[in-house]
């Protein structure tokens, strides 16, 4: 029996999962959580063969989560579980160490199937995913321009930011400049967009 922990924060969502996946004769969910804080510790205490984690969940991202799940529990395969089916996300989920990247509009059925493919080993993602997640390339903003520009996000002027942040406001603003040109965007708020369709955020 396969055991899996459902990070979810949507509850109807959650319950809909655990209620399929429970149907299959060779799973058992064994704990859900809504919050990204609760994946490490719950997955310590219950032991999960496999935990399926969305991206965006209160108080974090599944892809951090990922990496410190993956550090603090390795024998459990992660595979993320998502409406937003982003390039960037894609690129990041398998750099964090997930092993399956599924979005939330397929069959359960393919779930299902996802889950046993990578527990036999394989990396598994939807195939047009892939394709974009090639044809988009790599994320071309540094760690720093990224928490630059995630912290610009809500309208913060540069002087704000840079308290923040513990940087200079030229620092902050040479950053800012660098996140527009590679995003081939006007202003800030464009490249914040850009950054976000794209899963680089």
């Amino acid at each position: 029996m396969t055991r899996v922990l459902i990070a979810e924060d949507q509850t109807m969502m959650r319950d809909a999962l655990t209620v399929l996946l429970d149907l299959e004769d060779d799973f058992e969910v064994v704990a859900q959580v809504a919050t990204a804080g609760e994946i490490v510790p719950t997955a310590l205490r219950v032991k999960p063969d496999v935990a399926l984690l969305d991206i965006e969940l209160p108080g974090g991202s599944g892809l951090d989560a990922t990496a410190d799940l993956r550090a603090a529990l390795p024998e459990c395969v992660v595979v993320i579980v998502t409406t937003f089916g982003r390039p960037g996300y894609l690129r990041r989920a398998l750099d964090a160490g997930a092993r399956g990247f599924v979005v939330k509009d397929r069959p359960v059925g393919e779930l299902a199937q996802a889950i046993r493919r990578v527990l036999a080993g394989e990396i598994v993602v939807d195939p047009a995913l892939a394709t974009a997640a090639l044809s988009a390339g790599p994320n071309p903003l540094t760690p720093r321009e990224r928490e630059v520009l995630t912290a610009a996000a809500d309208g913060s002027a540069a002087g704000d930011i840079s308290r923040r942040l513990f940087l200079s406001e030229s620092t902050v603003r040479n950053h800012l400049s660098a996140c527009i040109t590679k995003t081939g965007t006007r202003n800030r708020m464009e490249a914040v967009r850009v950054a976000r369709h794209n899963g680089w955020l």
